[in-house]
């Protein structure tokens, strides 16, 4: 069976503009009632899906952090090209570690990382998280069990190169943290058992922004869009971005 593939997004709502990145495995989905939310309270919206994602696993490995930062500032200039010139960027998992070097990058109005490592000691973790997502993919496919368990072989023997990658744009973008003057706010749920949650002290102490503000949330696991306390994520975002000097 084919598995119905996700698009981006864009919805247009008002002058102030919203670039919302997915995770890793993720895609536009998960961000999309993050920006419905946002489209009610009169901001803009854009959501991209990095070359690899919303596809076949095997898709996923053929592509790299490099083509992902790519898609990344396309996203960016395809909302400057709309006529936003004032941009937020909120992150999630590995949208919040692209947001952060966007925001590090580009000039933006403010930047929301989500869940975002900036340790790579979750190895373990993060391939046991592409193995079932490539696991429940192959399902939804309607493969049988013994196809899926060889193709979960070879595609598991295939990532290896792709997450060195990884740790090398977390390492890259820790190291640069400290060069942000972008107004900041750092989001972590309590119960994200996908990465160290240190890092979210790490990156509100170690950004230079004047403004900036860490929230935790104590009920929720590592894609906290789509958790239990989402409504609550949403409204806080909002107020956060009502506090910037926007032009209109």
């Amino acid at each position: 069976m084919k598995v119905k593939q996700p698009e981006p997004f864009t919805m247009e709502a008002g002058p102030r503009a919203v670039l919302l990145l997915h995770g890793l495995t993720g895609h536009s989905a998960d961000v999309r009632m993050l920006g419905r939310f946002l489209e009610k309270k009169g901001y803009t919206s854009h959501a991209p899906i990095y070359r690899g994602h919303g596809v076949p696993p095997e898709e996923l490995i053929e592509s790299n952090p490099d083509e992902w930062w790519e898609d990344v500032t396309k996203a960016f200039e395809h909302l400057r090209e709309l006529g936003y010139d004032e941009i937020a960027v909120a992150g999630l998992s590995l949208g919040g570690v692209l947001g952060l070097k966007l925001a590090y990058s580009e000039k933006l109005k403010a930047v929301i990382p989500m869940c975002t490592p900036m340790f790579f000691d979750n190895e373990t973790q993060l391939t046991q998280g592409f193995k079932q997502f490539s696991k429940e993919y192959k399902q939804l496919e309607g493969k049988d069990e013994a196809t899926i368990k060889q193709e979960l072989t070879d595609v598991m023997e295939q990532s290896t190169a792709v997450f060195d990658k990884l740790a090398n744009l977390i390492n890259e973008v820790k190291s640069n943290v400290d060069t942000i003057y972008t107004p900041t706010y750092v989001i972590q749920a309590r119960k994200d058992q996908m990465i160290n949650t240190e890092s979210a002290t790490y990156i509100y102490e170690n950004v230079e922004a004047d403004e900036k503000d860490l929230k935790w949330y104590e009920e929720s696991g590592h894609v906290i869009t789509l958790d239990k306390e989402k409504d609550q994520l949403f409204e806080d975002i909002y107020q956060f971005l009502e506090t910037l000097d926007w032009k209109e």
